[in-house]
This record gives structure tokens, sequence and C-alpha cells, in this order.
């Protein structure tokens, strides 16, 4: 089974000095933090805040050739979460086949986000991430450790 989720925030993690993108279902009852690099939060911010870069940035480029070879992102997939790393899958219609792409899923909402695709996770990704750790974390946060995208 899997649930619809959105991006509902983006956010510096300073005790690790990564990124986090949270995705949060509709409800607001499930919350999955994906931590991502620098460029890779760059590409996700550009694409909430509606940027266009002088040259296009990849997530730009790959989506101007699913465009140019008339092929459809219908949606992504957090799919797998081992080791602390999450695994996403990207997919595509193109002519009359669906395809799946394995993708990180940083580059798959960045993607996403361009292409106005729904973004999925998994219900045992989001069971494997409700963690006591997480939860730990979580407690600790302060409204200001928070980007502006969060809602």
């Amino acid at each position: 089974m899997i649930t619809q989720m959105n991006v509902r925030g983006l956010m510096f993690d300073p005790y690790n000095n990564t990124y986090i993108v949270i995705l949060r279902d509709e409800d607001n009852s499930d919350m999955l933090p994906i931590w991502v690099g620098k460029a890779e939060a760059s590409a996700i911010s550009f694409a909430l805040e509606g940027v266009e870069a002088p040259r296009p940035m990849t997530h730009d480029l790959m989506k101007s050739i699913l465009d140019t070879v008339d092929a459809k992102v219908i949606s992504v997939v957090v799919n797998d979460l081992k080791d602390n790393t999450y695994y996403a899958k990207i997919h595509l219609m193109y002519e009359d086949s669906e395809y799946s792409i394995d993708s990180r899923p940083s580059d798959a909402i960045a993607l996403a986000l361009r292409t106005h695709a729904p973004i999925f996770a998994r219900e045992e990704v989001l069971r494997k991430q409700a963690s006591e750790d997480l939860d730990h974390w979580l407690e600790n946060l302060k409204p200001e450790d928070f980007g502006k995208y969060e809602s």
C-alpha cells in the first residue's frame, strides 16, 4: 500500500550539516524526513519557489528531455529504506508502456515537483522510519530550525 505525500518543508539540519525534505501525507498524520545534500536541496527549493535558472539545471534538463520525447512522469514512489538510506522509483509513461526507474529520492522529488507528478511513500517505509531516534530528534527541533517552506 502507498500513501500520497506532499513536500511540506525544507530545512537545514545543523547537527548533520545537511538538508531535510519533509514529506507529509494529506492528513498530516504521517511524516517522512529525507536527508539530502546541498545541491539536491537547491534543486528542490528552486522547484518549490518556481525559480528558473539562467541555464537548465539537471532536473530541468531531465524534464526537457521527457517533454521532447513525449514521455510523462506518472508518479514518484519512495519505496524502501535500508541502512538509513531511502530508495525511490520514478514511474514514466512512454508511448503505450510504463517504465520504473531507480532514483535517489531527492532527484525523484525534484523531478516530480517540476512535472507536477504525485509523490508517494510505501507504508513499509513510513513504518520503518517511525523510530524512537527520529521521534527524539523531532522533539528537539525549534521553530527556527524549519525553512520558509514549512506549512
